[in-house]
């Protein structure tokens, strides 16, 4: 039988998305989960702010010299958040030194010309406070003297630390963070680890609504 144009672009249209599916459920089976690397952190200090409880959040710390350091918010911006905002769940929260309040209005008014913003969190607080919270995550990383971190951590629904065991920057270092000054590790790791833990989340969710069935 020979095949039109027409013929093609029905078949096409039937059976790319059947093959683009089929490849997609082959790789979320195939899906590890994502480490915890620190259950259970300490963040009564954010949820008098904000709730964190059945939300994937991304938690970032400004600094007081936002103007030199907004390379990375922009970079943040652009890669992930753009592309994981529509989730319900997903939020950003943005920590800063009360000091900084006028830089972070210039930084949101600067985002805001080409984003929607409702998934923007913007906190002060008191750098004591600030440095305290970063402690509580009990990872390997700093802040610099300015109270920034050029990493961005993942916070599961638990309020858990999320991320990957040996791999990061150097052989069989753990990867507390993602930088958000590196394109790359944007691209190549934290968009892939997001999508693994709201795949987990998704999972889960059918896995409960069978069991209720059988039931």
């Amino acid at each position: 039988m020979k095949i039109t144009k027409k013929r093609f672009v029905l078949i096409a249209l039937f059976v790319f998305p059947l093959l683009f599916f089929l490849i997609l459920s082959t790789g979320i089976n195939n899906f590890k989960k994502l480490s915890t690397l620190t259950y259970n952190v300490s963040l009564d200090v954010l949820e008098d702010s904000i709730s964190m409880q059945d939300h994937v959040t991304l938690l970032c710390f400004l600094g007081d010299n936002i103007e030199a350091k907004k390379g990375g918010v922009f970079n943040l911006n652009q890669k992930i958040y753009k592309e994981f905002y529509g989730y319900r769940p997903f939020q950003i929260i943005a920590i800063y030194p009360e000091t900084s309040e006028e830089d972070v209005k210039k930084l949101s008014s600067d985002l805001e010309t080409f984003t929607d913003m409702y998934k923007w969190n913007f906190i002060s607080m008191d750098r004591e406070v600030i440095s305290s919270l970063h402690a509580n995550l009990k990872t390997k990383d700093i802040l610099d003297s300015s109270l920034y971190s050029k990493k961005v951590y993942l916070i599961d629904k638990e309020l858990s630390l999320r991320g990957r065991d040996n791999d990061g920057d150097e052989e069989k270092q753990i990867m507390y963070g993602y930088n958000i000054e590196s394109v790359a590790e944007l691209n190549n790791k934290m968009e892939d680890d997001i999508k693994v833990l709201l795949y987990e989340y998704r999972a889960a969710f059918k896995n409960k609504n069978k069991a209720v069935r059988k039931n």
